[in-house]
């Protein structure tokens, strides 16, 4: 396998949805997997572009069926990765990003642990807390159990190799397109890719 898998986490608010959208536009050789999820659609999601958006018994008739890389259960609501479609593509030599929580993460490093883990921070609790408030598409009761969540996830950030807080956007996404770019260059991926060359400079 020469493709890299990155994995794309934090705290709702954080900013990551807009981060990785912007890494795509950016660099075409990422591709996003596209996660299932039994949450209702917000205004704009499409299936099959944001989301595969399934019921409960759909989503548990997929799971036990050994369909999927990690499954969470995050505020109420079911997510999972498609476990053939990411080796697959992998194995291609494409680079795939994964959006999940930090539970998901833990379970996909089981099966890929070259996986590389990119935790996204709000530069403050406060700043988080007011990005939750201006989006406006979450209830007061929604923001509420949001905040209550983000520390306990943030404690989860030791378990990531790159962590980018995301004061100014612009910055955070040239760092993660930094990251990006030089886990590409790394001599096992580069060994991978041109392995006749590595080859004849091995030979005697």
């Amino acid at each position: 396998m020469s493709g890299t898998l990155f994995i794309i986490t934090a705290p709702s608010g954080a900013g990551k949805t807009t981060l990785v959208r912007s890494l795509l536009r950016r660099d075409h050789q990422v591709r996003l997997s596209i996660s299932y999820t039994t949450r209702v659609p917000r205004a704009g999601e499409r299936d099959g572009g944001d989301y595969h958006f399934v019921d409960v018994q759909t989503f548990k008739a997929l799971r036990d069926a050994g369909e999927f890389l990690e499954w969470a259960e995050v505020h109420g609501n079911y997510y999972a990765t498609s476990k053939v479609w990411i080796k697959e593509q992998i194995e291609k030599d494409h680079d795939i990003l994964l959006e999940i929580d930090w539970q998901g993460a833990q379970q996909v490093r089981k099966v890929f642990p070259q996986a590389v883990g990119v935790f996204i921070m709000p530069p403050s609790m406060e700043e988080l807390e007011n990005r939750l408030v201006g989006r406006g598409t979450d209830s007061e009761s929604t923001i509420a159990r949001r905040m209550l969540g983000a520390r306990s996830e943030m404690r989860h950030v030791g378990e990531f190799d790159y962590v980018i807080i995301n004061n100014e956007l612009h910055v955070a996404l040239d760092d993660l397109v930094s990251v990006v770019r030089a886990s590409r260059l790394r001599y096992t991926k580069q060994r991978a890719r041109h392995p006749g060359y590595f080859d004849y400079l091995e030979q005697d």
